[in-house]
């Protein structure tokens, strides 16, 4: 036998990881945890505990605590009563302590890693070789930014008590990525870790006692779902962090709706891998690889869906089908095993029922031949679904776990389509010896991170977070830290009071010619405001309109009195002009933004007038000198609102791009009819993205004005439509509304929970000012930065570099 057959032939023995020192550690502790709360390990308060099992075996590791709300309780008062030591401390003080968390993860490293790998049942490789050095590299990273807190975000402070809930697919990372960062903003923290893996986390809250970090900054609470329900209702947190399944994340959305918890959600996702016919077709296998089978596919961004160009989809398919019977299956804790364990029978049960739906829809089903499973433990075969029809449902769903779904395209334009075909943005791969072709899909591809000719990087530098329904907010990066601040301003914002001024009654009448427009209490040839929509001045659905009376009590005129149907107009519109406006160069919407401050200007004293009558001449002024202002500063963002490249340790660039969010619904506020409108509109505008917008129902007639301002500045039909109306009966439309991509409401605090709890369906974005007052006339308050971050959402596009 020759070498080359001797190689080809040659079987791979065991290479077991040792597991004496984590069976050591476990033995200490007589296999037995309580909550870490306060410094300390505390017993549960009702003496309930559940069984944490390595999953590759079936074996029991430890019993671990049933958190209760009292439990929950007295970590939040825990968190609640060092947060003011913590914040005295200064962020040097807290940088030095994550930079000792860093050194303890690499000292305990091995230990962490074998100890993640039996409690998960991710081959050890991966732990070993990505999960831990992550960990460490996030608390160094944010022992950076605490170092230099008050110099990079000047003006924010941090949100407070932070309640963060984990999954079980990485556990420590995960723990690392809220942690780190909530504690360099100057948070303090509650916890709690899966019910499937929380042991880690456990051994976590030791190397906090053995870097001395004060007590209470830290809190471990272990538990069920409902151990995490008491964590995100309990009133005394300030933010909840949630990584997890979409259904869950929904759930949390609803149940924070009516507190004003700042709430970041990383959900699910149907990740596209898309491989052009001009592609390293090896090189995207091995990508592949990573992409799907890494923890077993129990990854929320694994490459699930894969896309390929039809002339290769053959040869690709057979490269992976190869490649599939190499793979070995086996215990987590050999280093020569590529796939393991399934982390729970509930998940391996859905895995399989899932497989076998997708083969009742007409896909494929291919498993290499002769595979040697495991004859104890939780395992599932490295699976491929050919023939995949894009609306089934194993096209569409999660399934977490080591299948993958393939699918064909014929162009760069179908294989964006089909990238698209999902209601998930979280990640996406593109493969493409084309750098014109690769970085034109990764701009078009609606997901949150985008990886060129790579799959699965990551970094502590790098934002990671997702679009739609893979929830929002990011963790990592600059944008992760704002996550864990809020302006100073604005933490400290009165309650907004309620607003007394006259109104439109309840009764709605016919529109009538021949109405008095209210000018020098004379009759004159009637002014009849409109709905804009499209473009165009619109008459409601309803044929009803509404009295306005100004300040006096007399009557001004009748605005339209939109409905259902209008919002569903005016976001169709938006829609149809959305692609177009989001594509103009940021130079192009900045001379609009220019041109239409130059005809307000020209307008000004004849739009002071009109709303003088609501306002008051002073205000009136104020107002349109403000609102012009504002559009200029908007228009001068415009093209200066750029994003970051970042260098992480590897040879990629990772470029984080600001993009517009889509279809924004604005809720404006009562107390400036104009300047309101302007500066929650204008921002949005500014970024890319169109608006619905909801005017002032104290003087909704300034919508006349606006829309000819508008019409005479070349705006785009459609990117800016207003409908006037019952304020809370339109939010509500726009906020369950599935086209909807996100809600700015700034009313009183009903509004604010209306626009939160309503949303939760398609997981939209929400902005609103919580109920509190917010000064429109300081530009510190009402304009700037704060409100362009709120305006985009960042795509993290990943590009390799060198030979």
């Amino acid at each position: 036998m020759s070498v080359t057959e001797k190689f080809v032939s040659m079987e791979w023995g065991a290479a077991p990881e040792d597991p004496r020192e984590v069976v050591a550690w476990l033995d200490g502790h007589a296999r037995k945890f309580g909550h870490f709360i306060g410094g300390e390990w505390r017993k549960p308060a009702d003496g309930k505990y559940f069984e944490s099992e390595d999953p590759s075996t079936g074996e029991v590791l430890a019993s671990v605590t049933q958190g209760t709300s009292a439990d929950v309780d007295a970590a939040v008062k825990a968190a609640r009563g060092a947060f003011s030591g913590w914040q005295k401390i200064g962020g040097h003080a807290r940088a030095r302590y994550l930079y000792a968390l860093a050194r303890l993860v690499q000292k305990h490293s091995r230990r962490l890693a074998v100890l993640e790998t039996m409690d998960n049942g991710k081959p050890i490789r991966e732990s070993r070789d990505l999960d831990i050095p992550l960990v460490a590299r996030h608390f160094y990273h944010h022992a950076g930014w605490a170092q230099i807190l008050e110099s990079e975000f000047p003006g924010f402070v941090a949100c407070g008590v932070v309640g963060q809930i984990i999954p079980w697919n990485f556990p420590l990372l995960m723990l690392a990525w809220k942690i780190a960062p909530a504690l360099a903003a100057g948070n303090t923290v509650v916890l709690k870790p899966a019910e499937f893996t929380p042991l880690t986390a456990l051994a976590f809250a030791e190397l906090c006692s053995e870097a001395e970090l004060p007590a209470g900054v830290v809190n471990i609470v272990t538990g069920d779902g409902e151990t995490g329900e008491a964590l995100v209702i309990h009133e005394d947190v300030d933010k909840i962090a949630f990584t997890g399944s979409t259904e869950v994340g929904r759930a949390i959305r609803k149940a924070t709706a009516t507190s004003h918890k700042r709430l970041s959600l990383e959900l699910g996702g149907k990740s596209p891998f898309v491989i052009f016919e001009d592609a390293d077709l090896d090189s995207a296998v091995e990508g592949l690889v990573d992409g799907i089978w890494l923890n077993q596919g129990q990854v929320c961004c694994a490459g699930s869906r894969l896309l390929v160009q039809e002339s290769v989809s053959e040869a690709l398919l057979d490269k992976v089908r190869r490649r599939m019977s190499t793979l070995r299956v086996g215990a987590p804790l050999d280093k020569a095993v590529d796939v393991g364990a399934i982390v729970a029978r509930v998940q391996l049960e859905r895995i399989d029922r899932l497989v076998k739906q997708g083969v009742a829809e007409g896909a494929t089903c291919w498993q290499p031949e002769g595979f040697l499973m495991p004859k104890r433990g939780l395992y599932f075969p490295p699976t491929l679904l050919s023939n995949v029809h894009p609306a089934s449902t194993v096209a569409q769903q999660e399934i977490f776990g080591p299948v993958l779904a393939a699918m064909t395209f014929r162009t760069p334009r179908e294989a964006v389509e089909l990238a698209n075909n999902t209601t998930y943005g979280l990640a996406a791969s593109v493969w493409s010896e084309s750098v014109n072709v690769a970085l034109q899909v990764a701009a078009q591809v609606k997901a949150g991170v985008v990886w060129v000719n790579s799959t699965n990087l990551f970094d502590a530098a790098c934002g990671f977070g997702g679009y739609r329904e893979s929830g929002y907010g990011r963790e990592g990066g600059r944008e992760g830290m704002l996550e864990y601040l809020e302006p100073a301003w604005f933490a400290k914002a009165p309650a907004l009071k309620a607003d007394k001024s006259a109104r439109g009654d309840e009764k709605s009448g016919a529109e009538k010619a021949g109405k008095a427009d209210g000018h020098n209490g004379t009759l004159s040839i009637d002014r009849t405001v409109k709905l804009y929509i499209g473009g165009k001045q619109a008459r409601p659905d309803s044929g009803y309109s509404f009295e306005v009376h100004g300040s006096d009590g007399k009557l001004l005129g009748e605005a339209p009195l939109g409905n259902r149907k209008d919002i569903r107009n005016a976001v169709e519109a938006a829609r149809n002009a959305a692609a177009g406006w989001a594509k103009s160069t940021a130079h192009n919407r900045a001379q609009i933004l220019y041109y239409i401050a130059e005809n307000f200007s020209q307008r000004s004293e004849e739009i002071a007038g009109r709303l003088a009558r609501v306002v008051g001449a002073k205000q009136a002024r104020r107002e349109v000198a403000a609102s012009i202002e504002r559009v200029f500063s908007y228009a001068a963002w415009t093209d200066k609102f750029d994003g970051l490249v970042h260098n992480p340790p590897m040879r990629n660039i990772s470029i984080a791009m600001n993009e517009a969010i889509g279809t924004a619904g604005v809720l404006c506020p009562e107390d400036a009819p104009l300047l309101g409108f302007v500066a929650t509109v204008m921002p949005l505008v500014a970024m890319g993205n169109v608006v619905v917008a909801i005017p002032s129902e104290r003087y909704p007639l300034i919508m006349g004005d606006l829309y000819q301002v508008f019409e005479t500045s070349d705006l785009p039909g459609g990117v800016i439509n207003m409908v006037s109306g019952r304020s809370t009966e339109l939010l509500r439309v726009l906020a369950e509304h599935a086209d909807v991509d996100a809600l700015w409401s700034f009313g009183d605090d009903a509004q604010s929970v209306m626009a939160k709890s309503l949303s939760a369906g398609n997981l939209k974005q929400v902005f609103t000012n919580e109920g509190r007052a917010i000064d429109w006339f300081d530009a510190a308050q009402g304009e700037g930065k704060w409100w362009l971050r709120h305006a985009v959402q960042v795509k993290n596009v990943w590009v390799p570099y060198g030979e």
